[in-house]
């Protein structure tokens, strides 16, 4: 078993008994799903906490630092290169897929479609059991397409599809220039410093194994390259790795993504379960709510491994588990992992301090109640120089506002008025007046009737039951 405090921030690791908790949970997964090794690593506030092991690999025991096949958590990477081409202008996530991948059955379907499974494309690509086969070239692949590769129509539902992730590593290469892992080199795996997440294994790494489900016995599984299918499962990585992507998630992520851009990928854009949602699906991301919090990452399985990767933003923290069996372990283990964290391990609320600069006087004089009609809301700055808009009843909508990059306003970058623009709008003396949000105006008092609200206010006013 690993150290629990090696290659750890060791101001912030647990105490003894929470460390125990962790470590027992570990072992009882391992033990009851009969997998022949699992590492599992947990973070806060991006510094890793703990990691643990449990099983076997080449009759040693696995550290921080073993490959593991990481299977569908390779999408996320791919999604990350295309926002990043979406941020750069060279493409659109409303794009239909003809215009950058032409001659497929489903050049109709858009590449937000894709990223968020709602494409409607057939789960697997046509042709022999993928994962378990070596790769062909992309035109191979594309050569076997028929009506029979788009079963459902675009946004009909969430239809989880490995063929639209193949599309789109295949979409980076074009764009590019070259192969879609070369660019993952370049773009997120150097900058993020993740040495060891590579395309074929490289050694120390795990062995991929089916365990017989009436007898304790083993049968190596195949680990073959994808070819255009890589995209969709090819990675190999370790928990050192893993951890680091599990912070870039939680919003660390460098000069790689901008974090609005992050927070766009990690909003739901279909639901897997209907009214009530646990399980949901962003651009590229999997989401999952537990016990009042939101998830985002993803689970991984190729033949002989299963893995999985979440980062929990309200706590600041991240989970990753990896393992070298087909099946026997599950998604519960790094929730579960997550929540002896949670729960042993409660955070103290942080110390409230004045903001370090000096406020504009300008947007202090902004601060303070609103009314939208009849509804009252409070403008407030935050340190970061952001406004924030919420109702004083706490029921309505809230959104906090970024300065637009051409002065014109904010823009809304949550909520319900993400993406809208708050303008200030002065009298002719100079004096704020009102506030229009995208044509909804905020008035200083109730229906003030100064301020143009539409439809003007009754010069009667207001009045009592006598006139009712």
């Amino acid at each position: 078993m690993i150290d629990p405090v090696q290659d750890l921030n060791r101001e912030q690791a647990p105490a003894a008994s929470t460390v125990r908790a962790l470590t027992r949970r570990l072992a009882v997964d391992q033990r009851d799903g009969r997998v022949p090794s699992v590492v599992a690593g947990l973070v806060r506030d991006r510094a890793t906490v703990w990691t643990g092991a449990r099983g076997r690999v080449n009759d040693s025991a696995p550290t921080p630092h073993t490959q593991y096949r990481i299977g569908s958590i390779t999408k996320t990477f791919i999604a990350v290169l295309i926002l990043r081409l979406r941020d750069e202008g060279l493409l659109e996530l409303s794009d239909p897929v003809e215009r950058h991948l032409p001659g497929t059955t489903f050049g109709d379907r858009t590449v937000a479609a894709l990223l968020a499974h709602a494409g409607g494309l057939t789960a697997e690509p046509p042709g022999p059991w993928w994962e378990r086969t070596r790769g062909t070239s992309w035109s191979e692949l594309a050569d076997r397409f028929s009506p029979e590769t788009t079963p459902h129509r675009a946004g009909r539902r969430h239809h989880y599809s490995n063929l639209g992730f193949a599309a789109l590593g295949e979409i980076v290469a074009r764009i590019r220039g070259e192969d879609w892992l070369t660019v993952l080199d370049r773009e997120i795996l150097v900058p993020l410093e993740l040495t060891r997440t590579t395309a074929m294994p490289v050694a120390p790494h795990a062995r991929g194994w089916a365990v017989h489900p009436w007898a304790d016995v083993l049968l190596p599984e195949p680990a073959h390259d994808g070819g255009a299918m890589g995209p969709a499962g090819q990675l190999w990585s370790t928990v050192t790795d893993m951890l680091r992507w599990s912070t870039f998630l939680g919003g660390d992520t460098g000069d790689v993504l901008h974090p609005d851009t992050l927070a766009e990928m990690s909003d739901p854009v279909v639901v897997e379960d209907g009214d009530g949602w646990r399980s949901g699906q962003g651009l590229g991301l999997q989401l999952l709510r537990h016990q009042g919090r939101r998830l985002v990452g993803h689970g991984g399985s190729m033949p002989g491994f299963l893995a999985t990767v979440w980062a929990d933003r309200t706590d600041d923290s991240g989970v990753v588990f990896l393992a070298n069996a087909t099946s026997g372990i599950g998604g519960a283990l790094a929730v579960g992992l997550l929540d002896i964290l949670v729960e042993q391990e409660p955070r103290l609320p942080a110390e409230w301090r004045p903001q370090a600069t000096q406020p504009d006087p300008e947007l202090l004089a902004l601060t303070g109640e609103w009314y939208w009609g009849t509804a009252p809301y409070v403008l407030r700055l935050l340190p970061d120089g952001m406004l924030n808009l919420t109702p004083m009843g706490g029921r309505g909508r809230t959104s906090r506002f970024r300065a637009a990059a051409d002065d014109d306003g904010w823009i809304g970058l949550d909520g319900y008025y993400a993406g809208e623009r708050l303008r200030v709008v002065r009298r002719a003396d100079g004096e704020v007046g009102h506030l229009d949000l995208n044509t909804f105006v905020f008035a200083r008092k109730p229906y003030e009737p100064t301020a143009p609200i539409p439809g003007d206010v009754d010069p009667g006013g207001w009045r009592g039951s006598a006139t009712y």
